[in-house]
């Protein structure tokens, strides 16, 4: 066993919701499950997709701090500073936060740059409307693509955005083990060692 790392880094906040229990989960303690169609959990909540405003600043700072500690993204080979970026937000019918899409150009494509719903809301479809909202920004920019990175533990990530239409085009290996100093655990605790990048074409 190799020595334990120290990133620095807590995350005490759920990033996930049990399907089954409804519990919100911590990256580390979460599992996947299969299910059939009929077990998926159903929703009925309602809500806007909108371009966010600077009244959004403090709700897109603490969904950042909850998903990911910090306002700052790296992903293909650069960072990104979320409240610079191209966000979108989703809101219920009441007027509470619920989802983040954060898009920026990067060398030809429109980059996600944090993609996060809170536990208590996935499995609604705001994820999906989130990504579909991107998708039509693509096009509005004259884009031919969107793309996003994940890690090789993100499961889930890697389920969802494969269903959206996304395809793996390159990976990094090793990449997250030089970024953080060695391989922490993530999804299941499943060490993070490689950045997934995939992408999906807007063109009409």
């Amino acid at each position: 066993m190799g020595p334990e790392v120290d990133t620095g880094l807590e995350m005490p906040y759920p990033q996930y919701r049990c399907a089954v229990c409804d519990k919100e989960l911590p990256l580390t303690e979460a599992r996947l499950t299969v299910t059939c169609r009929e077990h998926r959990p159903s929703s009925h909540l309602h809500y806007v997709v909108r371009q966010a405003s600077a009244a959004d600043r403090h709700n897109i700072e603490e969904i950042c701090d909850r998903a990911w500690g910090e306002t700052d993204i790296d992903s293909f080979g650069r960072t990104f500073d979320v409240l610079g970026s191209d966000n979108l937000v989703a809101e219920t019918d009441d007027g509470d936060f619920v989802g983040l899409i954060s898009l920026a150009l990067d060398r030809g494509d429109l980059a996600v740059v944090l993609l996060s719903v809170y536990p208590g809301h996935q499995g609604s479809g705001v994820g999906s409307a989130l990504v579909d909202a991107a998708v039509e920004q693509a096009r509005a920019k004259g884009v031919a693509s969107l793309k996003v990175a994940t890690t090789n533990d993100d499961i889930p990530a890697l389920d969802f955005y494969q269903r959206h239409s996304f395809a793996i085009y390159e990976i990094e290996t090793g990449i997250m083990i030089d970024h953080h100093g060695g391989a922490i655990p993530g999804f299941a605790g499943i060490p993070v060692r490689d950045e997934i990048r995939l992408r999906r074409p807007v063109c009409p």
